[in-house]
């Protein structure tokens, strides 16, 4: 008679095949259709698994033995020995442990590959059948290219033709265009050639119109210039006359004794040093020596010279190193001890009194030099008559001032000096010596304005001339006839 079963057994039999399904579920086996390839079998890695599980769970337990008291003596102690070596085995068993983790991860990996390889294959069967139709339709269209290539001959040669008619029809219509552009252009550049032709002779008619118009007003602005200026001479000349021949129509009328000769020379009652003045203005006595040295010429057959208004004395060192004899005067005692201080013959003394005092016909030459301007204007013409009564017949008598032609003497030193009174026109100057018995007067241009003033080296020259010549101007003299008082 069989033995029953063991329900223990048959019951852990019944645990081995689920397992086994559920093994065979996560980690499928087979082959793959389409590819004709097998997929590996994991079983044997499970049942090594499940040995090895077997094994780590039976670490630590006691075989089961019949029952008696030696067998259960000897039970207990075998549990013992185990529960005493619990501590020795404990790192093994976790060993184990992790070993067999390590291999239920890979089992889990490999069913993951061996599913993810199924998907493919299936996918790759969709994609099989796919291209397989996409190669049905790209047979049905190169049977339709065939028909295409069959006739695309026939078409290129007609295109060919086509072609070669519109490039001829296109060059013959660029042809005659580009022939219409040059004619046209060949009449744009005559008709442009003649109108700038005749464009710049109208240029030219209009410049030269414009530059002859424009002399011909600069000339007649000229000719106004100097017609007004000479009016204005004129008239200015003749305000003089006018005036003088009042004064002496008065001397007649009314004769009186002479009014008190005052020279207005500087005083010794101004505010101010003088000498020093005329040390800064007039310029150092080398300078001033250097300047009246012209005059040697005009003196050097003259005995007796006088010189009116003296001052420091330079034109008596003058005549004295000339070897001409030389008396002066002057109003300013400081002036006339400097002179004499020099061993010059100079004395203090009004001119009109001193001239007055003087015998007639004594004298060979009188010199004044920047005096008339100090007096008054009517009584210039008393001093030039009271000289001429003094000088002897060809007597030489040479006055020096300030030219009020030069408009730059009044911007520079006429008005800087404040005893200065007005200036004297040479014209009129020259008239006084005429009327007082003086011929062959000369006037004689001094100290031009462009030395000291560079800047008027910039205006014309013809312009500069007429109105900023000399700064001074001289006139001379000779004594002729009889002496008239």
């Amino acid at each position: 008679m069989a033995a029953d079963p063991d329900p223990k057994i048959e019951e852990l039999a019944v645990i081995i095949r689920l397992i086994e399904e559920r093994v065979r579920a996560h980690h499928p086996s087979g082959q793959i259709a389409s590819l004709g390839v097998s997929l590996p079998d994991l079983m044997p890695v499970v049942h090594a698994r499940d040995a090895a599980e077997a094994k780590v769970a039976a670490i630590g337990t006691v075989n089961p033995r019949p029952g008696g008291l030696g067998n259960s003596a000897i039970q207990f102690t075998k549990r013992q020995i185990a529960r005493a070596l619990g501590w020795f085995v404990r790192d093994q068993v976790q060993f184990n442990r992790a070993l067999l983790g390590c291999v239920e991860s890979l089992l889990t990996a490999l069913g993951e590959a061996n599913r993810t390889i199924s998907v493919l294959s299936v996918r790759t069967d969709e994609r099989f059948h796919a291209a397989a139709a996409d190669a049905a339709a790209l047979r049905e269209e190169a049977s339709e290219l065939k028909d295409i290539r069959v006739h695309w001959i026939a078409w290129r040669d007609e295109w060919q033709r086509k072609q070669f008619s519109s490039e001829v029809q296109l060059l013959r219509g660029m042809a005659d265009l580009q022939a219409g552009f040059h004619h046209r252009a060949l009449l744009m550049e005559t008709n442009f050639r003649q109108l700038e032709a005749g464009f710049r002779d109208a240029i030219k008619a209009q410049h030269l119109d414009f530059t002859a118009a424009m002399q011909k007003s600069m000339v007649d602005i000229q000719k106004r210039l100097w017609d007004d200026m000479e009016r204005i001479r004129l008239d200015y000349e003749r305000l003089i006359h006018t005036e003088l021949r009042i004064i002496r129509q008065r001397a007649i009328l009314h004769p009186e004794p002479p009014a008190p000769p005052v020279l207005p020379a500087p005083q010794p009652t101004l505010a101010f040093d003088y000498a020093r003045f005329a040390e800064r203005f007039r310029g150092t006595e080398e300078y001033v020596r250097r300047k009246q040295s012209v005059y040697v010429p005009h003196f050097a057959s003259c005995a007796q010279v006088l010189d009116i208004g003296c001052g420091r004395g330079e034109f008596l060192e003058v005549m004295k190193d000339a070897g001409i004899a030389a008396r002066g005067i002057d109003s300013d005692p400081e002036s006339i001890a400097l002179c004499r201080a020099k061993g010059l013959d100079a004395e203090a003394a009004d001119l009109f009194t001193y001239l007055n005092n003087l015998p007639d016909a004594a004298l060979d030459g009188i010199y004044s030099s920047q005096v008339v301007e100090h007096l008054p204007p009517e009584r210039i013409p008393e001093l030039i008559r009271l000289a001429g009564a003094k000088l002897r017949s060809g007597g030489v008598l040479a006055i020096e001032t300030p030219n009020p032609e030069c408009l730059a003497i009044f911007a520079t030193h006429f008005y800087l000096d404040p005893t200065h009174t007005r200036p004297i026109p040479a014209p009129l100057m020259v008239f006084y010596l005429e009327e007082f018995g003086f011929g062959s007067v000369q006037v004689h241009h001094l100290s031009p304005a462009v030395e000291s003033m560079p800047a008027l080296a910039t205006i014309p020259a013809e312009f500069r001339e007429a109105f900023f010549g000399a700064m001074d101007y001289a006139v001379v003299g000779r004594r002729i006839g009889a002496i008239r008082l």
